[in-house]
Order: C-alpha cells, then structure tokens, then sequence
C-alpha cells in the first residue's frame, strides 16, 4: 500500500498591520489589553504584541546566561486584534493618489483609519 503525504499549504496572509502599531486585543484571554506590535508573520497570520498573550517557560542554564523562569511573548492570531487610531479600534483601509512628476505618473499608497478617514503614515 501506498501512503500520500499530504502536502504544507503555505498561505501569506493579507495583512495590513506593521510592526510597531498600536493595537487592542479583541479576542482571548487577554482582550481589552493594548501594547505595540513586535513582530509580524505573514506566513501563519500571526503577531506578537507587546505585554500581551505572556508565558512563563523554564530555561535551563548555560555557562553565558543563568537559567530560572522566564515570561516571554508568544504570537496571537491576527483576527483577534484591530488597529488603535486615537484611542478608538478602527479598520485599515487604503488610498491611492495619482500624481505626475517629470511627465510621469506616480502611484502613492496611503493607509487610512476607516472611521475616520485619517492617514495613518
């Protein structure tokens, strides 16, 4: 008999955080924290956000760095946070300006808070 391997999708997400926004957490045992985000995986859809989703691990020790327990960050979905825009949670939404220099046109993306409208940067 044959046995079939199943096959790894590998899914890049679209997301339209960037590290160090500020974010709440919507979802989870953590929800209605706020923090910074420290990293982002396109690959899983996934985030780590500063003083949010904390584990305690033991370390054992080494000759360079002593060993005991240590918090760390660990990565939460996506989905379960949303952008903080002037202390409101909002959508990100894009725009896109058109603008000719030298005879040529140039395409401008911006990232703007949904409820507002705002650009964010």
């Amino acid at each position: 008999m044959l046995r079939h391997r199943r096959k790894k999708i590998k899914i890049d997400y679209k997301i339209k955080l960037k590290k160090g926004d500020l974010v709440r957490v919507v979802a989870g045992k953590d929800k209605g924290k706020e923090g910074k985000i420290l990293l982002v995986n396109r690959k899983n859809g996934t985030v780590i956000v500063e003083q949010v989703n904390i584990k305690t691990m033991s370390k054992k020790s080494n000759g360079i760095n002593p060993g005991g327990l240590i918090k760390k960050e660990f990565p939460i979905d996506v989905s379960n946070v949303m952008y903080l825009h002037n202390g409101v949670v909002t959508k990100i939404g894009y725009k896109i300006e058109i603008k000719e220099e030298n005879g040529k046109k140039v395409v401008i993306k911006k990232r703007i808070a949904r409820k507002t409208g705002e650009v964010i940067d």
